[in-house]
């Protein structure tokens, strides 16, 4: 199958309200910029359904569904967001109809074609999380080239999950601590949360603080099982294809009125605050 042809590569204005319609203007106007979330993960949900909607294929939701992935990482990138994890791939999908999922491959490889120049532009770094040994050789290869061509950025950390779930990371790294106990590298009394934390896909990366979920489904479909036990969880009924920088606005406004406790009481908040 021929790659498609994608739309034009990321450009990043200044955040500047004139910029925006009033109502993004005053979306931006609530947020307070010294309490973002360092780390946001989002399940891209809803491509299949909005295609049929339109009477289209699957396929055609997916194509569109890059426009909403260059507009989010965009306006990620403008408010300072430090981490964006985007559920991409999960190793489930691999189940799919073959024609499904040689098209996402493709589609794959020519997105990071027509994106890495303009995310190296932007001081942005992509990585990836998964099992890469599943996906095909040319994607892989066009995968790697796109790390490698990133890797000294400073800015945004774009984490994409590529034939990933939650599931396959804590059984490799219970496998990697296992063999660490038998080839006498570690003692069992020696493994504690960090020991385990060290082992995941995402040990350089911060846990979330806030997950998004797209088109109305009220679950996290095995992403990032460990890393989500204290973020704030976020549902909207928007398909990935229309959701767009204002719904993350929205996101983000949510999670800045919600009181995280970690686990203590509202009082013991209020007088010892948990720095962000």
């Amino acid at each position: 199958m021929p790659a498609a042809k994608l739309p034009g590569a990321l450009f990043f204005l200044p955040l500047n309200t004139s910029f925006f319609p009033n109502h993004m203007s005053k979306l931006l106007e609530q947020i307070d910029k010294s309490h973002l979330p360092r780390h946001i993960a989002i399940i891209m949900d809803g491509n299949g359904r909005w295609a049929k909607e339109q009477g289209q294929d699957r396929l055609f939701g997916h194509f569109h569904g890059v426009e909403s992935v260059r507009n989010i990482v965009e306006g990620c990138a403008e408010l300072g967001v430090e981490y964006l994890t985007l559920y991409a791939f999960s190793t489930e999908n691999w189940d799919r109809p073959q024609y499904e999922v040689v098209g996402l491959m493709e589609l794959l490889v020519t997105t990071i074609r027509n994106e890495v120049e303009s995310l190296h532009k932007n001081n942005i770094k992509l990585h990836m999380i998964g099992d890469k040994n599943m996906l095909p050789d040319y994607a892989r290869k066009e995968l790697n080239e796109a790390l490698e061509f990133t890797k000294d950025n400073t800015g945004l950390n774009l984490i994409m999950a590529l034939s990933y779930s939650g599931r396959w990371e804590l059984l490799n790294a219970v496998k990697n601590i296992a063999f660490e106990v038998k080839r006498g590298g570690l003692k069992v009394e020696e493994i504690n949360q960090d020991i385990l934390q060290q082992h995941l896909v995402t040990s350089e990366f911060p846990d979330p603080e806030l997950m998004i979920r797209t088109s109305g489904e009220f679950r996290i479909s095995n992403f990032l099982l460990y890393q989500l036990a204290y973020a704030e969880l976020y549902f909207t009924d928007v398909r990935w294809p229309d959701f767009r920088k204002e719904n993350l606005y929205e996101a983000i406004i949510d999670y800045q009125r919600r009181e995280r406790r970690f686990g203590k009481t509202g009082e013991q908040v209020e007088k010892e605050p948990i720095k962000h």
